[in-house]
Order: C-alpha cells, then sequence, then structure tokens
C-alpha cells in the first residue's frame, strides 16, 4: 500500500479555463492522501463550494483556509453577502461538504514523525507590512493609489460588520490565538494561513507597495510560539520553500495561468508536507 501523504496547494483562481483544466487531473495518490487548500480557490461563490465539493470527493480529507479572493463579493456573483456574513456563509456550506474550516476542531495528522495538529488559520492583514518610510496606513495606501499598484480587495473585500479590514484582522488574530493556545503543548503543528506569517517572504514582490495586503506583524513569532513542524501559505504566487528560524515556510500557490505558463517547468499542484507510515 502507498503511503498517505499530506498535501498543499493554493491560489487554483478556478475562474481561468487553463485552471480548470489543471484542476481536472489534479488527484490524489492514495485514496488516504488528505489536502490543504489555502485559499484563493476562486472568487464565485459557487465556483468556491463547487471546488472544494470535487476535492472533497477525491481526498479522505480537505482542510481549507480562506483567501482574500474567496471573501470578495464580486458585482455579477447571485450571492450578494459581504464580509464576515460571507465567510459564515462558506464555513457553513464547507461543514455540509464535510471540508474543515478555521472554525472546527483542528484535526491530527498521524504521520512518521509523530502526530501532529493540523491549524487553518483566517487572519486577513492590517497593512502592517508597509514600505521602509510608509509610517502610516495612510501614507502607505496614499503611495499605492500614485503608483498604481492598489489591490482589488480595496473594492471588492468589505469587512462588515467590522469598520475596517484591519480590525476585522485583529479580531481575528485575538480569537485564533486563544485557539492555539488551547491546543495540545506536547504536538507540533502545521499552521496554514493564506498570507505568510512573517514578512520577510514579501521581500521579492515585483512592487513592494503591494505587501501592506499581504499578512500582519501580529504573527510573526507563531511559528515558534506555537511549535509549528511548517507554515504554509499562498498570496503571494511565488511558490518557494524558505526557513525562517529552523521552521520551513511553504508557498504552495498555483497562480494565474499568465504566471505559471511563463516558468520554465509545468506547476507542481500537490505539494507534500508530511508522510505517513503505511501501517498507520
Amino acid at each position: 500500500m502507498h503511503p498517505a501523504t499530506l498535501y498543499a496547494i493554493s491560489d487554483l483562481h478556478v475562474g481561468f479555463a487553463d485552471n480548470r483544466a489543471l484542476l481536472d487531473g489534479l488527484r490524489p495518490v492514495s485514496p488516504r492522501d488528505w489536502l490543504i487548500v489555502a485559499g484563493d480557490v476562486g472568487e464565485m461563490f459557487a465556483d468556491i463550494i463547487g471546488t472544494l465539493a470535487l476535492l472533497r470527493e477525491r481526498f479522505a480529507r480537505v482542510i481549507w483556509a480562506p483567501g482574500n479572493h474567496e471573501l470578495w463579493t464580486p458585482a455579477d456573483d447571485p450571492v450578494r453577502s459581504r464580509g464576515e456574513a460571507r465567510y459564515l456563509e462558506l464555513v457553513r456550506r464547507c461543514r455540509e461538504l464535510d471540508v474543515l474550516t478555521p472554525e472546527d476542531d483542528y484535526a491530527v495528522w498521524q504521520g512518521t514523525g509523530g502526530p501532529v495538529t493540523i491549524a487553518p488559520l483566517f487572519l486577513l492583514y492590517d497593512y502592517s507590512f508597509r514600505m521602509p518610510g510608509m509610517l502610516t496606513k495612510a501614507m502607505a495606501l496614499r503611495h499605492a493609489y500614485d503608483t498604481g499598484v492598489v489591490c482589488t480587495d480595496e473594492t471588492l473585500l468589505h469587512p462588515d460588520p467590522y469598520r475596517s479590514r484591519e480590525e476585522w484582522c485583529w479580531a481575528r488574530v485575538a480569537y485564533t490565538r486563544e485557539r492555539l493556545d488551547g491546543c495540545d503543548p506536547a504536538l507540533p503543528t502545521v499552521l496554514v494561513n493564506h498570507y505568510p506569517l512573517v514578512r520577510q517572504p514579501t521581500d521579492v514582490l515585483r512592487y513592494p507597495q503591494f505587501a501592506q495586503w499581504c499578512g500582519t506583524e501580529l504573527t510573526a513569532d507563531w511559528h515558534v510560539r506555537y511549535r509549528a513542524a511548517v507554515a504554509i501559505y499562498g498570496h503571494l504566487h511565488i511558490p518557494r520553500l524558505t526557513w525562517y528560524d529552523g521552521v520551513p515556510f511553504q508557498e504552495v500557490s498555483l497562480g494565474y495561468p499568465r504566471e505559471w505558463k511563463a516558468r520554465s517547468a509545468p506547476p507542481s499542484l500537490l505539494r507534500p508536507v508530511l508522510l505517513q507510515g503505511v501501517g498507520a
């Protein structure tokens, strides 16, 4: 029997036909494989739920953490919910599919190195990943608008009922930290967040103005504090492996067709995270 594997992927962006074609060929190696989906499945509510349903049919377990695109309210989406209400509706539908979300009990993967807690996180960002010299959010946003590098979140990601996206972020950080503090301290974790938990991965962005939409400094020590065996993220569309404080950070994004088609190698859809013994 082939050993089961914990895989991860993000930024499927199934609104693109070429990405949907790749998704059609995405299959587990073992019927016992698990899949982490670290956000940005798509923008349209029906596409998000349909894709997660398809993946759940194929994998023994699917664990989802939302990205920013899932939280958009596009003008042509029949589902008109916004902000937290949209997120909670996605959670409700995921539960109907038996897809785990940041609101559910954390699953434990029984791997060859011992059990680990898999924690999908929903944290957003608070504009603290600003460029040098940008002392405030207002300064950073003004520079972004002046240079034409502005995230679509500013028009499509509504923070309702919070007054701002950063206030929603702070509420999510406080809630999530309480949950992580309650985890078994004897177990390492797999921390899954759409955004990198540390700001260093954003240093390679072509447009550094965009970093302010990529995370929060409030999570800078979480990979150490919460005993991460690995941190999984997406969002930047720069798939790679880096290390911080001895912890591997895997960006597992697919990205847009114009991005993955420009690379010399074909896209790697399934990134292995942890392995499970054959007899486990």
